[in-house]
């Protein structure tokens, strides 16, 4: 509708404001109660993980004292971490975990791409039945398997080497299902243009899949680290000199020994935990993108 100005200039009328639809609210009050519901999980994760944080940097002297003394410490000393620093045996601890988890993820990833592709596109009698069985190992727990695990590497002589921590760790029966089903995802025209070409199914993993993998891999290779490097029950009993021990497990010997030095024993934690929480914020959209696109969807 036009109005008329004192000039004589007729000026169009503002549009009419469209009303809110049911839906555009629904949406909006879901987006606002996830929020709230996030919210609320973020301050019950981030409350014990302050005050760990905050008593790792008081004496064994206040931390003793309970959570009031903590709070009102005005003073942060490093005294805890530097103990812990210049005993010497952390370092030793980081290198195994590194190397154990380094080698794992390499195997890991190698093997399970493997077995995922030929489960994928390979077609051969008990196929569905070899992935059926996989998929039943993984309802078995871990700690069923830690007493024939421990007979088999001392039958082996590999007991209190690195290769006691790296080998039982390999065969990830949850990694071989993630690249099947990225790889079901994968149009097989880019496999069959490279068979025309003379490719075999090595050269097809190798040149043709892997590099479209990258995501997959990623993820994968950082869950499989995070989870080597977190695992305290397969190393507490496969290894037993000091020098090989990893994080976990070289943490939790000395915190039994700390007693009630509460600030020590929060000390050694955020040191266990910080490396992995330095992976996480370099690789994080990574792991995002490779979760995203595993193709579990599928």
């Amino acid at each position: 509708m036009a109005t008329t100005t004192g000039s004589g200039i007729s000026a169009a009328a503002p549009p009419a404001r469209a009303p809110r639809t049911p839906s555009g609210n629904s949406t909006r009050t879901f987006n606002i109660v996830c929020g709230v519901v996030l919210g609320v999980f973020a301050v019950v994760w981030l409350i014990p993980s302050l005050w760990a944080i905050k008593t790792s940097f008081t004496t064994n002297a206040v931390s003793a004292l309970g959570t009031p003394a903590i709070l009102k410490d005005t003073s942060p000393t490093l005294a805890s971490y530097l103990a812990l620093l210049e005993g010497g045996d952390i370092w030793n601890w980081y290198l195994a975990s590194f190397l154990t988890s380094a080698i794992t993820v390499v195997l890991t990833v190698v093997f399970a791409s493997m077995a995922g592709y030929a489960l994928s596109r390979l077609r051969f009698r008990g196929r569905n039945v070899v992935f059926g069985v996989m998929l039943l190992g993984i309802m078995i727990p871990g700690q069923v398997l830690i007493v024939p695990i421990f007979e088999g590497l001392g039958a082996v002589h590999l007991l209190n080497t690195y290769w006691a921590v790296i080998l039982p760790q390999v065969p990830a029966v949850i990694a071989v299902f993630v690249f099947k089903q990225f790889f079901d995802g994968l149009p097989v025209e880019l496999e069959e243009a490279a068979r025309l070409d003379g490719a075999g199914y090595w050269r097809i993993y190798r040149s043709v899949i892997m590099p479209l993998s990258k995501p997959v891999i990623s993820a994968m290779g950082i869950l499989t680290f995070v989870n080597v490097w977190n695992n305290l029950l397969l190393p507490l009993f496969v290894v037993s000199n000091p020098k090989l021990m990893t994080i976990p497990v070289g943490l939790a010997t000395v915190q039994g020994s700390f007693g009630q030095r509460y600030s020590d024993i929060q000390a050694s934690s955020l040191l266990g935990a910080l490396p992995l929480v330095i992976l996480f914020l370099i690789f994080q959209r990574r792991i995002v993108e490779g979760v995203a696109g595993t193709g579990l969807k599928g």
